[in-house]
């Protein structure tokens, strides 16, 4: 007898989202597709420091001062934790409306607008919203189904709506919203001290062994370690090229993200001042011909300043590990216990109710386990409602003993 049986398989809510995103761990990472400048940001940084803490600190550390590596350490440390906390993290992606929702929005636009006649473009799809008395519009999203709401701004690369949406940065390998701006400023910000760290103690380092051994030599000498005579004269030959590759790829490496990352800070520090974002100044929103005032701004750099940065960071919407359930049936075979009828006796019985065992052992002389008990029987005035049995009928079980027994 086949039975349909049904199991529930626990989908997550960020398998089913749509937009161009992976997930990772179970849906607590979410970053965007396309992370090849990301491992390539992963790859400088951690070359650059290790190159750093595995030559130029051992030297500075003993002539200088021990506290140069924990110092550097510290940076290093502070700047991997706010590029993965940037990267991996919900930049404040909103949800796309449900059908229904979507359905309702459609009545409610036509209702407004009214039918267009054919061949006429319809009307712009926005709504005035009033922000410290300056009306801001609100526009629709067309992949997204909604009205987006005060700042926020569809992404192209990982087709999602962003509240507070900055910029899609692919040195983090994912967008910069509402949810992760302040890490990515201060990642940029302590890259910046970091890189200046690096960069200054190198030039010290330099200085420091061409006023013992001169420049040239500096560069051919490996880097940290104090080689005797003889090793130095191996070394100049057989590692001196290679070094001194290390040693500008170090500098160069530096130097070139000094410019773009400082001048990166301080762009962002401009904006954080005026409580403005990269989209809202590419666009020249409250800089354009009308001259619009920017209603978010304090007048207050300092409260501008502590709103950005410090103020409460919201929620993820999107709850990416919420669950989905999804019922699948499935058909299973049970056997069912038979009747009392049905049954076949284990063993043959005898005249008299005895079987066949039993009789055997009396036969040899030996006494049964088990000594029938004997059962007083009920005559045929006793069984009103039944059929009265003849004298050489059987009893058979009924229909409804059967099913009792069940």
């Amino acid at each position: 007898m086949s039975v349909m049986v049904a199991r529930k398989k626990v989908v997550r809510k960020w398998e089913k989202l749509p937009g161009r995103n992976t997930f990772c761990c179970d849906g607590r990472i979410m970053m965007a597709r396309q992370k090849g400048i990301f491992y390539l940001t992963l790859f400088l940084i951690l070359g650059t420091c290790a190159l750093f803490f595995a030559f130029e600190c051992r030297y500075l550390a003993v002539q200088l001062s021990p506290a140069i590596p924990v110092f550097a350490a510290v940076l290093f440390l502070f700047a991997m934790a706010t590029l993965l906390r940037t990267s991996f993290s919900d930049p404040g992606v909103i949800p796309r409306a449900l059908p229904d929702e979507a359905a309702f929005i459609e009545m409610e636009i036509e209702a407004t607008n009214g039918t267009v006649p054919q061949g006429q473009r319809p009307p712009p799809r926005i709504k005035n919203f009033q922000i410290n008395n300056q009306i801001v519009k609100l526009k629709y999203c067309y992949t997204c189904k909604i009205f987006r709401p005060p700042r926020a701004s569809h992404c192209s690369i990982c087709d999602n709506c962003v509240e507070r949406f900055d910029h899609h940065c692919p040195w983090v390998g994912n967008c910069v919203g509402k949810r992760n701006y302040r890490y990515f400023y201060l990642f940029i910000l302590s890259l910046s001290l970091l890189t200046i760290y690096i960069f200054t103690f190198n030039i010290v380092y330099v200085a420091l062994k061409s006023l013992k051994i001169g420049f040239l030599n500096t560069l051919k000498e490996t880097p940290g370690t104090y080689p005797s005579t003889v090793q130095r004269a191996c070394l100049l030959r057989s590692c001196s090229w290679s070094l001194t590759l290390l040693t500008v790829l170090e500098v160069l490496i530096c130097f070139f993200t000094l410019w773009s990352v400082v001048g990166l800070t301080g762009f962002h520090t401009f904006l954080v001042a005026l409580n403005q974002t990269t989209n809202e100044d590419i666009k020249g929103s409250w800089t354009g011909k009308n001259r619009v005032q920017n209603p978010y701004s304090h007048g207050n750099v300092v409260k501008n300043c502590c709103e950005v940065l410090c103020g409460p960071l919201p929620p993820s919407v999107l709850d990416r590990r919420g669950i989905l359930q999804q019922e699948e049936s499935t058909a299973q075979e049970e056997s069912c216990p038979r009747g009392p009828s049905a049954q076949e006796p284990t063993a043959a019985q005898g005249p008299g109710g005895q079987t066949e065992e039993s009789s055997a052992q009396q036969k040899d002389g030996s006494l049964p386990h088990l000594t029938a008990v004997p059962v007083p029987s009920l005559s045929n005035t006793e069984m009103p409602e039944e059929k009265q049995l003849t004298s050489g009928e059987l009893p058979v079980p009924s229909q409804d003993a059967g099913q009792a027994e069940h």
